[in-house]
């Protein structure tokens, strides 16, 4: 049981989590560009709103990734190891980041190409948020990173890793 519980994270880790931090990651930058487009020339709108859609489904999807993974934890044993109680604070921190910044921030740059008449102040506002965006799922993507290294190196841990 144990191994199909980990298969199954582990592959939802890898489907899930690797494209929804992969496009939170590119998202800014094509954001700019169509922020800055205007609405009469839509070069980069079509990805800004895939690259949102990408993570509004993915979010919603991985969450069965930690569900696994307490599942793993509970028939393997390990569930009071700091290595894991680590992990999941780094995943909950994760959760947060993408739940309220960069999915709030993205809703906004959304919101703003969507209005028939963009007002500049509002798209200059958005424009001037997206250094801040980058560096958050900067941020997701670290969490995400050291998330892995823990699962794999398993510091402390007494499974035979």
């Amino acid at each position: 049981m144990a191994e199909l519980l980990l298969t199954v994270h582990v592959l939802g880790a890898i489907l899930l989590i690797g494209p929804v931090t992969v496009a939170a990651t590119l998202f800014p930058r094509f954001a700019r560009q169509a922020l800055a487009d205007g609405p009469e020339q839509q070069s980069a709108d079509g990805a800004v709103r895939l690259l949102h859609r990408i993570c509004r489904v993915y979010a919603v999807a991985g969450i069965s990734v930690p569900v696994f993974g307490v599942g793993t934890a509970q028939v393997m044993g390990v569930m009071g190891s700091a290595w894991l109680i680590t992990s999941m604070a780094l995943t909950a921190v994760a959760a947060v980041l993408l739940g309220i910044a960069v999915l709030g921030t993205q809703d906004g740059v959304i919101s703003q190409l969507d209005r028939p008449d963009p007002t500049p102040t509002a798209t200059e506002s958005l424009i001037a948020q997206l250094p801040r965006l980058s560096r958050i799922t900067g941020l997701f993507a670290l969490a995400w990173l050291i998330v892995v290294v823990l699962m794999i190196v398993r510091p402390g841990s007494t499974t035979g890793a």
